[in-house]
């Protein structure tokens, strides 16, 4: 009996090594797959992050960070001196000064940094007068403005034959030719040269001494 009831052998022990080197495989092969659902995961997270950003960046670039193309006006124009001039006949050494009223709006999220500018004067096909604006900056999306003193020599006019005609008439026609140029910075990452370019006809009324009959045609380079 005492035999009979003693204890069954255990399983031998290439058998409890099998068994356990197949639960280890197991449980590695589950931390494996774990491990690579992460990484997929963090892939596809990055990505999706990584899109995101360069579609915005692409949209900021077409819109708020595309460089815009400045608006230059022409205000007014004030006369000086042509009474004393005409009182002188225009002797040498008398000038007629003329004090122009010019606004540049900057549509930009960044400044508009302005180089020296320049402006010729023209009567009956000739230069008569010419003014240097010094650099400055147009602040972003805000309107500058700058007044440009342009000196006409006397005997610039005297050299055109029209002036006798165009005095007693009480009306000049002029011409102007502006340039500004300078250069846009977004960021450091965005940078675009620009030029401003304008020709405009008008009429000095020489009793009100003012301009009339303004006609101004802007180009811009980008």
């Amino acid at each position: 009996m005492g035999e009979k009831e003693q204890a069954k052998p255990l399983a031998p022990a290439s058998h409890r090594i099998h068994v356990e080197e197949g639960a280890e495989a197991q449980s590695m092969e589950t931390k494996n797959y774990s491990s690579r659902r992460r990484c997929i995961k963090c892939c596809g997270i990055s990505t999706a992050l990584i899109l995101i950003l360069a579609t915005t960046m692409l949209v900021l670039a077409f819109t708020v960070f595309r460089v815009k193309k400045p608006v230059l006006t022409m205000n007014s124009v004030k006369v000086e001196g042509l009474d004393v001039a005409m009182e002188a006949n225009f002797r040498l050494g008398t000038n007629v000064t003329l004090v122009v009223d010019v606004s540049m709006k900057n549509p930009n999220v960044a400044s508009f940094k302005l180089d020296n500018s320049t402006t010729y004067l023209y009567y009956g096909g000739k230069m008569v007068g010419e003014a240097m604006t010094p650099p400055g900056h147009a602040r972003a999306r805000r309107t500058m403005h700058m007044n440009i003193t342009v000196d006409i020599l006397a005997d610039q006019l005297l050299d055109v034959h029209r002036l006798g005609s165009d005095l007693q008439a009480g009306a000049l026609p002029m011409g102007s030719y502006t340039r500004i140029s300078g250069k846009v910075n977004i960021l450091n990452i965005i940078k675009k040269r620009v030029v401003v370019r304008m020709n405009c006809t008008m009429t000095v009324d020489i009793h009100s001494q003012s301009m009339r009959d303004q006609d101004c045609k802007k180009h811009v380079s980008l």
